[in-house]
């Protein structure tokens, strides 16, 4: 009997021209869907009827209640090694088996770059004036070397965002709660004393931290008052590190210069939400790992993956 496999928020209907499914086309029946599930009825209404689901990221929760309902999932394929949004006990207990797959961390890091640079140098709001026959010049930018960048988190991703900001002639300095000055002295930057000192003396700030019951809510509306009027806060790491009412308020307030933002508590944004309009803000909706190496991994391995279930050998087992 043949299998189906959907494929979720595949927005961009990357998914079939990102790897080459063929081998899988005398088992198995691949069903993209580009739009995103909101709720969990609908989401458990479109996969009644898949063997196997793959998902992007941690965009798509499963908890227990959702697996309950797809009696006939096997097989479930997240991007990435590490997802804190299925619920593996539930999974197992149903007899679901979940893999994942490599995932590269430069995107993150390029993206981050592009925001912080956008913001720096005014370039959205410019180029929009040029295209509608604005006014020439009509922001003064930030400039980037001998300033602080301050890094919160030094891991694979803020390291090597640390070797960029070197590279611009930029002072580095990094915290987290577990950073070792052998850790910062290995990539060549300075150790914060707190949280505190770094918010208070960098220029621009941006956050890599892996979100838990440490992270979450890190920077709240005290946190975020001892940064620099100047400052500019970058998040592509994930929303909830940051206190969203609080950061929102700063903008409006005009208490930072501004923020550039890859994540959000609800995704795909709903329309109207205050994200969508704030002042000082540069957004993108979660691109970070969003790059053709990136899905070519992501998909080429999904492939893989069920490739090797179906062979009764599973391989990137999660967790």
């Amino acid at each position: 009997m043949r299998l189906r496999c959907a494929v979720l928020d595949d927005f961009q209907r990357a998914a079939a021209e990102s790897a080459d499914w063929s081998p899988l086309a005398d088992r198995v029946d691949v069903v993209s869907h580009a739009g995103h599930f909101a709720d969990e009825d609908a989401l458990a209404a479109a996969l009644a009827d898949a063997d196997i689901v793959v998902t992007l990221r941690e965009r798509v929760p499963f908890p227990a209640s959702l697996i309950a309902r797809l009696p006939r999932l096997k097989l479930l394929i997240a991007s990435g090694m590490r997802n804190s949004v299925i619920d593996y006990a539930a999974a197992e207990a149903h007899g679901v088996t979940v893999c994942g797959t490599a995932s590269s961390s430069t995107p993150p890091v390029e993206l981050t770059w592009a925001l912080l640079l956008g913001l720096a140098r005014g370039i959205v709001e410019e180029s929009n004036a040029l295209r509608a026959n604005g006014p020439w010049q009509s922001t003064v930018g930030a400039d980037l070397h001998g300033r602080r960048l301050g890094l919160l988190g030094l891991g694979k991703i803020g390291g090597r965002v640390a070797q960029v900001g070197l590279a611009f002639g930029m002072e580095v300095s990094a915290w987290s709660q577990n950073l070792t000055r052998e850790r910062a002295d290995e990539v060549g930057v300075r150790l914060a004393g707190s949280k505190e000192q770094l918010l208070a003396e960098s220029d621009f700030v941006s956050v890599h931290l892996a979100l838990g019951d440490r992270t979450g809510g890190l920077l709240g509306p005290a946190e975020l008052a001892l940064l620099k009027p100047t400052a500019y806060l970058v998040n592509t790491s994930r929303a909830a590190i940051v206190d969203q009412d609080a950061l929102l308020a700063a903008l409006h307030e005009g208490r930072i210069a501004g923020a550039g933002v890859d994540v959000f508590d609800t995704e795909p944004l709903p329309a109207g939400h205050p994200m969508r309009t704030a002042p000082r803000l540069l957004a993108t909706p979660h691109l970070g790992y969003v790059s053709r190496a990136n899905y070519a991994t992501y998909y080429g391995q999904a492939v893989e993956n069920i490739e090797a279930y179906l062979a009764g050998a599973p391989v990137r087992r999660l967790p």
